[in-house]
């Protein structure tokens, strides 16, 4: 049994129509002026000539001019190098490095008076462990040990 698909319509196929439609209400006018241009231009232009390519002499002639070109290019760069004075040239140089210097203090020792802000530590810390062994000792007697 066969099914018959719907044709749906794709919007392409819309926009086609509209172009279609829109391009044959478009009226154009070539005036005389413009026709006599466009037929000048038309004629004053030549058809080019399809000329195959030329192999062979020409070719091998190019190479041979293009590789003698390039090597005496390269003899005279090397010619150049060699025969030019050394010391005339700008030498590029680095900076010195900068060693390391260690800079020159004046010391002059102290005692340092911490006694005072230590023993005061010392003491904060005893009271802390006293009360804390205070309180695990009423927690062994609220346990029962």
């Amino acid at each position: 049994m066969a099914r018959l698909i719907p044709k749906r319509v794709r919007p392409m196929d819309k926009f086609t129509q509209q172009l279609r439609d829109d391009a044959d209400r478009i009226e154009v006018v070539i005036t005389p002026e413009l026709d006599n241009r466009i037929r000048a231009s038309l004629l004053s232009v030549r058809q080019e000539t399809h000329r195959p390519a030329v192999r062979g002499k020409l070719a091998a002639s190019f190479w041979w001019a293009s590789s003698l070109t390039g090597v005496a290019a390269t003899v005279a760069i090397i010619g150049v190098l060699n025969l030019s004075d050394p010391d005339t040239g700008i030498a590029i140089t680095e900076p010195p490095v900068a060693q390391f210097v260690m800079p020159k203090f004046t010391w002059q020792p102290k005692a340092a008076i911490l006694t005072a802000t230590l023993e005061q530590e010392l003491e904060d810390i005893e009271s802390d462990l006293k009360k804390a062994e205070q309180v695990i000792r009423e927690d062994f007697d609220d346990i029962g040990i």
